[in-house]
């Protein structure tokens, strides 16, 4: 129903986003692989959506082009995983490496993400390796669908750093799925090793690093 979405990106709250088109503002969740390479606010910024209609919920999932779009939805269709899911597992590494681990047959990577446990992993490598068989690594090339105004990966272009970056950033991976302490321990080690004045988006990044 909504396949894409241009406007002001009003709002950062990672993994969320509200994006305002012609006046109208709309929430939507980004996996942090595409999050990273949002503008800074008030700029203009585009993304490919999934649009999930639930019982209790209308949820909008955004991606930086349509090939990731196209792997969240491949996801989707693994059994038992559901959107929130397909987010973590898109934020804890790139739609690339998510392919290369399917491909390879990594399990032991898969695991490490939240929700996933060894059952799981196993599943998704078995289900998804004939689905992902004709995925080169051309798909990924920077300048494929990327919504970005030269189609270059931009890392933390406009991170704002704030006094409330490390409670942002353990909040963002606990809706990723991470146990609060779990995401406390990596913040804190993130935050430790690259020292003060990151922002919650380089945190995460960091953290998620670290976990992965």
């Amino acid at each position: 129903m909504i396949g894409r979405l241009s406007g002001i990106l009003l709002e950062k709250q990672p993994p969320e986003i509200l994006l305002d088109v012609n006046g109208v503002g709309y929430e939507v969740q980004l996996p942090m692989t595409s999050f990273y390479n949002l503008p800074a606010e008030g700029q203009t910024a585009t993304v490919y959506t999934h649009f999930v209609v639930r019982e209790d919920a209308q949820l909008l999932y955004g991606f930086n082009n349509k090939t990731e779009r196209a792997l969240f939805r491949e996801l989707l269709k693994a059994n038992g995983v559901g959107p929130k899911l397909g987010l973590a597992i898109l934020s804890g590494m790139s739609a690339e490496q998510f392919v290369r681990c399917v491909q390879s047959e990594d399990a032991s990577t898969l695991v490490k993400i939240p929700g996933v446990g060894k059952k799981t992993a196993e599943r998704l490598v078995l289900e998804m390796k004939d689905r992902l068989k004709d995925w080169g690594m051309d798909l990924f090339t920077p300048f494929t669908d990327s919504v970005g105004e030269d189609g270059l990966v931009l890392e933390m272009q406009g991170a704002t750093v704030t006094d409330t970056s490390e409670d942002d950033a353990i909040a963002a991976l606990m809706t990723l799925g991470y146990k609060q302490a779990q995401a406390e321990k990596s913040v804190k080690a993130a935050k430790g090793t690259n020292g003060k004045g990151l922002s919650s988006e380089e945190l995460i990044k960091a953290a998620l690093k670290s976990m992965i």
